[in-house]
């Protein structure tokens, strides 16, 4: 398997119970349409899809900014960079949105967003709930925060689309059960499994920072061949 999607996919499965919290009130409150039928069931499929359709975009344009760094010889630093911030996260999870949440721009866009997303709720159509989600997939997520950052380390459009894309589906089971039969999970039960999202934040960013320092340690920290100036240089134009 592509070793962007499975770790954009776990991190994605685990991250999800985190997501009850954040986007399960929305996903439960998403309007009724025939319960039961095919309608009620792809309207809730298609809203995930949208979401997920969202963070490959997002995954996209992440890996347009690793490229860059990559092709400047800055490998080591993004993945270091992005390995302390996923520390940081996984020690104080509210810092991201804290940073995020206070800028204007941020506040605005927000603000619009919120506009969008509840002209499509009102529609309760199919259709309209596959809006929903991907309007939902731009809302401020420090877990989707962390996900782009470790998407741009994939150094390559591609890379970092395939990331997102996992990380999306692998919210998909949890957000999907919830958005079908509301909160099944017992609230203790979830916050004991949302325990395990900082851990393996945490985990993964001390990985991409060994990654980074460049230790020739095997499968946890090869030694990154250095970069020719030659290569890192841009093409002649004679």
């Amino acid at each position: 398997m592509n070793i962007a999607f499975s770790t954009g996919f776990l991190i994605g499965l685990v991250g999800s119970f985190h997501c009850i919290g954040m986007c399960g009130p929305i996903a439960i409150a998403l309007p009724v349409t025939a319960k039961g039928t095919w309608r009620f069931y792809a309207g809730r499929f298609l809203y995930n899809i949208g979401r997920t359709v969202t963070y490959a975009f997002f995954g996209a344009m992440m890996g347009v900014i690793g490229q860059r760094f990559f092709v400047a010889g800055f490998q080591q630093e993004v993945s270091i960079v992005v390995g302390a911030l996923m520390i940081a996260s996984a020690i104080a999870p509210g810092l991201v949105n804290r940073i995020f949440g206070n800028l204007k721009i941020a506040q605005t866009i927000t603000t619009r967003l919120k506009e969008l997303f509840s002209a499509a709720f009102r529609k309760r159509t199919v259709a309209s709930l596959f809006v929903v989600g991907v309007v939902n997939g731009f809302l401020p997520c420090g877990l989707v925060y962390m996900a782009m950052a470790g998407a741009a380390t994939t150094g390559s459009i591609e890379g970092g689309a395939v990331f997102m894309a996992g990380f999306g589906l692998g919210t998909i089971p949890v957000m999907l059960g919830v958005s079908v039969a509301g909160s099944f999970i017992p609230l203790a039960v979830r916050h004991k499994i949302s325990r395990l999202t900082p851990v393996f934040l945490f985990v993964l960013g001390v990985i991409l920072l060994l990654r980074g320092l460049n230790l020739g340690i095997p499968m946890v920290s090869p030694k990154i061949p250095a970069q020719s100036a030659a290569a890192a240089a841009p093409p002649c134009c004679g």
